[in-house]
């Protein structure tokens, strides 16, 4: 892809990631290429429809956090990632609420973009959790789908209390110790 063409591309993912987070699925394409400083032909050149915008979109999201999972596996101890793993996924969550109301009421459950992002979530938050049960900190029970519920309803639980996120997730981490 041209230099010119990947930044128009850039731009066009920017503006819809800030549209469908401030209007969730009402957001609208005509605010997208204008937000974006590009024309509609660029707008379709890159994405066939609004499903393929809002994929990318979503995509590229679950791809800078499962970076940061590699991240912080690398730095901290296990206790430590996975905790700070856990508190920016609550604070990614609740900024990009909208976006998370487009992506449900636009994406299939079961298409390739939904089950790529459910993938990498896990597996990130995966290695995190592992690494922390094999060093005895968590217990051995606990499922990565069911931390990344636990985490989502955090966001969804603290969204008209910010100040209760933190605190409710002391208590998903307090339950994820062994005993």
């Amino acid at each position: 892809m041209r230099a010119d063409a990947r930044r128009n591309r850039e731009r066009l993912i920017e503006a819809a990631r800030d549209a469908f987070t401030e209007n969730g699925e009402k957001a609208s394409l005509d605010d997208i290429v204008k937000r974006a400083g590009v024309g509609p032909g660029t707008l379709y050149r890159h994405f066939a429809n609004r499903e393929d915008l809002l994929g990318a979109v979503y995509q590229e999201g679950v791809e800078g956090l499962a970076a940061q999972a590699e991240e912080f596996a690398a730095t901290l101890p296990p206790m430590e990632a996975l905790t700070a793993f856990l508190r920016v996924q609550v604070d990614y969550a609740k900024s990009k609420r909208g976006l998370g109301v487009a992506v449900k009421a636009t994406l299939d459950s079961e298409g390739e973009v939904l089950t790529f992002c459910r993938d990498t979530l896990r597996g990130g938050l995966g290695k995190l959790l592992r690494a922390a049960q094999e060093t005895g900190d968590v217990r051995e029970d606990v499922d990565p789908a069911v931390l990344l519920r636990l985490t989502h309803s955090v966001a969804v639980g603290s969204e008209n209390a910010p100040e209760l996120a933190e605190p409710m997730l002391q208590v998903v981490v307090d339950g994820l110790r062994a005993r």
